[in-house]
């Protein structure tokens, strides 16, 4: 409320003193030169890539390899940048894009890797960077659900050339609204990046490129520099809730979400924004879950190339994507949970029959 009121007495209401801290800070902590805040986190994708069509790294028709089983956010920003998305088969174990698949979709149009850390949990960046360094492409993270994700203490956000975020309310660090970000450590990808979610200008009245508007508001940046602080200690409480689910859930019917941390190993790789277990007779559990009040969600239903929006891939064919979305179904997870909630979560599932 505090930090709400005083965007209030300010009378400043965009691109202002909130907006530049928020950016330092989220920059600070996720370890990067630059943060460049924008109106969602669709946005931030394609203003990514439209960048690097002003910088003349990319063109029109260019290739882009991106997981097929991802939010079809992360393929429209391709879309809409006019670049070409190439889907990738995921790892059907932890549901990100299988590295082992990109080298074989590498042809002289491919410019960039975007590699989605989906659920919370970081894709393999050892591998994915040898990948583009050898084909010299660029490495686009999208960080929409990995907020604070480390690997070898570096976070989600500075795995890459650049990184975009979403602060939809969901996410781990969220907004109260729709907001986003850019980070990168890449100083003339930044300078386009402001002025191209500004009109394409940095000098008011000048206009450097064609542009957008796409500006986080002082009242988002305030709320969020708040809620930054806590992210750490939210996501250990999300990463408690998902070991308990992990250690307590025996039911055999159910696949639960392999992570390196369940063997112990680098725990802190994933922050659990969701925690998705999968079934082949989802309804079932759904109606299972419900009846004892226990809500659930589906992320996600459909597969992007079974969008009618991408009708053009109707007849393409990728079994594993399409298993995990025919299977998936996410249990309650959230640091605000108390202990008997998700210790009915995990009862209520044992409890669960498919007979």
């Amino acid at each position: 409320m505090d930090a709400f009121e005083s965007v209030l007495d300010s009378g400043w209401l965009i691109m202002g003193n909130a907006v530049k801290n928020f950016e330092q800070e989220f920059a600070v902590y996720c370890g990067t030169k630059h943060c460049i805040s924008v109106g969602n986190g669709l946005d931030a994708l394609i203003l990514i890539l439209e960048a690097y069509k002003e910088m003349g790294i990319m063109k029109h028709g260019d290739q882009v390899l991106v997981p097929c089983n991802t939010y079809i956010a992360s393929i429209l920003a391709i879309s809409r940048a006019g670049l070409t998305p190439i889907l990738i088969e995921p790892d059907l174990n932890t549901y990100l894009i299988d590295a082992t698949l990109l080298e074989e979709k590498i042809t002289a149009k491919t410019k960039a890797i975007l590699p989605v850390h989906l659920y919370g949990q970081l894709c393999d960046m050892h591998a994915i960077r040898a990948i583009a360094k050898k084909y010299q492409l660029k490495v686009i993270e999208d960080s929409a659900q990995s907020h604070g994700a480390l690997l070898n203490n570096t976070r989600s956000g500075n795995l890459g050339d650049a990184s975009g975020f979403s602060f939809y309310p969901g996410k781990n660090l969220g907004a109260f609204g729709d907001a986003g970000a850019i980070t990168t450590n890449d100083d003339e990808l930044a300078n386009v990046l402001r002025a191209l979610r500004n009109y394409g200008s940095l000098v008011k009245y000048e206009n450097l490129y064609k542009g957008i508007n796409s500006r986080l508001d002082e009242v988002q940046a305030a709320l969020l520099s708040v809620k930054l602080k806590v992210l750490d200690a939210d996501n250990e409480q999300r990463r408690k809730i998902a070991q308990y689910y992990i250690d307590n859930i025996s039911n055999e019917a159910i696949f639960l979400p392999f992570s390196k941390g369940t063997d112990i190993i680098a725990m802190e790789e994933h922050v659990w924004h969701i925690f998705a277990v999968r079934t082949p007779e989802r309804k079932k559990l759904q109606d299972h879950l419900a009846a004892h009040e226990i809500q659930t969600v589906i992320h996600y239903p459909i597969p992007p190339h079974k969008q009618q929006a991408y009708k053009e891939w109707a007849n393409l064919s990728f079994p594993l994507s399409e298993k995990i979305h025919n299977e998936i179904i996410s249990l309650p997870i959230s640091p605000v949970m108390t202990e008997a909630e998700y210790q009915k979560v995990a009862n209520v599932v044992n409890a669960y029959s498919t007979s």
